[in-house]
């Protein structure tokens, strides 16, 4: 039976299997919107992948090994992320976020990186960053640097780096930049100059030490410093949730945060250009990990503190919007679906995305995709055929072919659920295939309901057409079956759509005349 289902498969895949041309690699700030880029983290470890739980995760005290209610892990945060705690290298985890950002409308990221040096788990992170891009490229989206030079200052306090070769050494992580990123036709550009941010300063505070660094790349790099403009290195800066504000309760309040992002934007009025930025709150695990006191708290509010940042950044005319952040989970800016918040964060994207761009066409049913894809991945690791078919579906997603993306993975999903033994016997599963497939004029189908259920089913084409609808009652538990008649169709691919109780299952069936 397995080799049958996989015979389908490749039918199926062969079907789908139309040209993909891949969007022009690569976003600029050139353009007559505002680029929409998450600050990304990419420093997470897991035993699955690394071997290990990694720092972020565990903060040294934090066992994500412990599982609690509803299967869920005990890590370093207050959210929860929809797939559960992930490894950064991970390929699976990086498709999945890539496929998020296409379908929430986000340009693509900037990524927290901890220079090139093997000190700590600098090294790990740099892996990871690497991986990422390379996902970035594949899916035709864009990425830049935000380097942390207070890696420098870490590495001469810990007696790895002598004081007199700190300049040195960010040289060296400059010229790694321009090596590996800067000439990328994918990396963050504007007016040709590749942008570089950097979380601070927190070593270099001089800006002839910056115009030193800058002298390994070959296209000077386009400078943004937080919260000041570090002149004349920097053309701008941008903005961070300002928990320095937060009061001596240490909650930082809607008024406090209005003042500061007043103040950021009347002083970007006077610089080159300006970065910039929407927060959806802060919630760190700083305090109850013992790393320390903690920066304090910024409410969500239910989603509105995402959403009148972001608005601000858009009225400020900026070339490119920070969001703040994709998944810093200690720290607890996470736009990343989670299981506190879902994809609320993600309407909000689609919905300023759409607003500012009429080309853009993915709605909040899509959201959902990635996840789909990326749990069959790791439900069927081993299976060429599969991975094969999912292959595709990243590819339809990329090339902005959702409906088309749905089906194949309904069908999909078909295949490699099994209703009874993962849903606790509730539902329907088929006991066949239709039969006879391929088919001429007729073939039947065969279905077992294990409870009583509404049920519907419809047949598709190969193009997510419906051609016909054969049932849509309620129906009594136990066996039933029907004929299906398509002498009137076209040769070709059609897909039996099964649905009972919302469950859904997709068959498909080959009609030769």
């Amino acid at each position: 039976m397995k080799c049958k289902y996989r015979f389908f498969r490749s039918l199926f895949l062969l079907a789908f299997a139309v040209p993909v041309v891949i969007p022009a690699a690569g976003a600029s700030a050139d353009g007559n919107r505002p680029l929409l880029m998450a600050h990304y983290m990419p420093w997470y470890q897991t035993p699955e992948i690394s071997g290990y739980w990694g720092w972020h995760w565990t903060m040294n005290h934090f066992n994500p090994d412990q599982i609690g209610a509803g299967g869920r892990r005990e890590i370093a945060s207050v959210h929860y992320p929809l797939t559960g705690p992930y490894d950064s290298s991970d390929e699976d985890i990086l498709e999945y976020q890539a496929l998020l950002f296409k379908v929430s409308g986000i340009d693509g990221v900037l990524v927290d990186w901890y220079g090139s040096a093997d000190f700590w788990d600098y090294g790990t992170i740099n892996n990871s960053t690497g991986a990422l891009f390379d996902m970035m490229e594949r899916a035709g989206l864009s990425f830049a640097i935000v380097y942390e030079d207070q890696t420098i200052k870490h590495r001469v306090n810990n007696g790895n780096l002598l004081e007199d070769q700190a300049l040195a050494a960010g040289v060296s992580d400059l010229q790694y930049m321009a090596d590996n990123w800067f000439g990328s036709d994918t990396y963050l550009k504007i007016g040709d100059r590749p942008v570089l941010l950097t979380f601070g300063p927190q070593y270099f505070y001089q800006s002839s030490e910056w115009e030193t660094l800058f002298s390994a790349s070959e296209k000077r790099p386009l400078f943004f410093t937080l919260d000041n403009v570090l002149a004349p290195a920097a053309s701008g800066a941008y903005p961070w949730p300002p928990m320095w504000k937060a009061g001596t309760d240490g909650i930082l309040s809607e008024a406090e945060l209005n003042e500061y992002l007043t103040g950021f934007y009347r002083k970007a009025n006077g610089w080159d250009r300006v970065v910039a930025g929407a927060f959806p709150g802060f919630d760190d695990i700083y305090r109850e990990a013992g790393v320390s006191d903690g920066y304090g708290y910024l409410d969500p509010r239910d989603g509105e503190t995402f959403n009148s940042t972001l608005e601000r950044a858009v009225a400020s005319g900026a070339e490119v919007i920070q969001l703040v952040t994709w998944n810093d989970y200690g720290e607890g800016t996470v736009i990343e679906p989670t299981v506190e918040f879902g994809y609320s964060y993600l309407t909000t994207v689609q919905a300023c995305r759409a607003a500012l761009d009429s080309s853009f066409r993915a709605g909040v049913d899509d959201l959902p995709l990635p996840l789909r894809l990326f749990r069959i991945r790791k439900e069927e690791p081993g299976d060429p055929e599969t991975n094969r078919i999912l292959d595709q579906v990243f590819d339809l997603v990329i090339t902005d072919r959702l409906p088309a993306a749905k089906t194949l993975l309904d069908s999909l999903e078909g295949f490699t659920r099994v209703q009874d033994q993962k849903e606790g016997g509730r539902g329907f599963a088929l006991f066949e295939p239709a039969y006879p497939n391929p088919f001429n004029a007729g073939t039947r189908l065969q279905y077992r309901l294990s409870a009583p259920a509404r049920v519907e089913i419809s047949v598709y084409n190969a193009r997510g057409r419906e051609v016909d609808r054969l049932l849509d009652q309620f129906q009594a538990a136990g066996t039933h079956s029907l004929q299906w008649n398509g002498s009137g169709l076209s040769s070709g691919l059609y897909l039996f759509r099964f649905c009972a109780d919302s469950r859904i299952t997709v068959r498909k069936c080959l009609k030769l005349d």
